[in-house]
């Protein structure tokens, strides 16, 4: 009977707790520094694997969400601002948010960048209400090594994730549902 309350208890503050955590506008970075933040973290990929411009020489878009703040404790949440880049310029703001639950705790920052390679999975991200990650295109997630063995002849997905700059510690398991939407900057 105590651990259902408890149980409750932890529930109930979550769910009050996840809007405030999940919707920052206060805190929302400008479009010139999510620019600026963009930039930044192409260089620190470029530097780290330099295969990675060829897969952005390739992609019809990338989506590059620079920072993420993802923590938990049993119930967790993620957010971050990014920014669509076609050509090399922006075309549009878009936010990633995420909840979670299940035995995790801790606190972790990361970036990552999607790299969009089919007009068709384009054009899923521009018609949808919001992207959510696990339904809808195909994606892979990229290391060092995989990134350094894509030619025009293995490039067959949708999108293809590359995670970089990971900071703290986030560990354990659970249930996750990641949405990620345009915004106006």
């Amino acid at each position: 009977m105590f651990k259902t309350r408890v149980g409750v208890s932890l529930l109930a503050l979550a769910l009050l707790a996840a809007p405030s955590t999940l919707s920052r506008p206060a805190m929302a970075a400008s479009a010139s520094q999510i620019n600026r933040d963009v930039d930044a973290a192409l260089a620190k990929l470029y530097a780290a694997v330099p295969d990675a411009r060829s897969l952005v020489q390739r992609a019809k878009a990338i989506l590059v969400f620079p920072s993420i703040v993802k923590a938990g404790f049993l119930f967790g949440a993620q957010y971050g601002d990014g920014a669509l880049r076609r050509q090399g310029k922006t075309a549009g703001y878009y936010n990633t948010v995420a909840a979670s639950y299940g035995l995790q705790a801790g606190i972790q920052s990361f970036g990552y960048i999607l790299f969009f390679m089919t007009d068709s999975a384009l054009a899923y991200l521009d018609k949808t209400e919001g992207f959510e990650i696990g339904v809808g295109p195909s994606i892979v997630i990229l290391d060092t090594g995989m990134a350094k063995a894509l030619t025009t002849t293995t490039l067959q997905s949708d999108v293809y994730a590359f995670i970089f700059d990971q900071r703290g510690l986030m560990a354990g398991m659970g249930l996750q549902g990641s949405k990620i939407s345009r915004i106006d900057r």
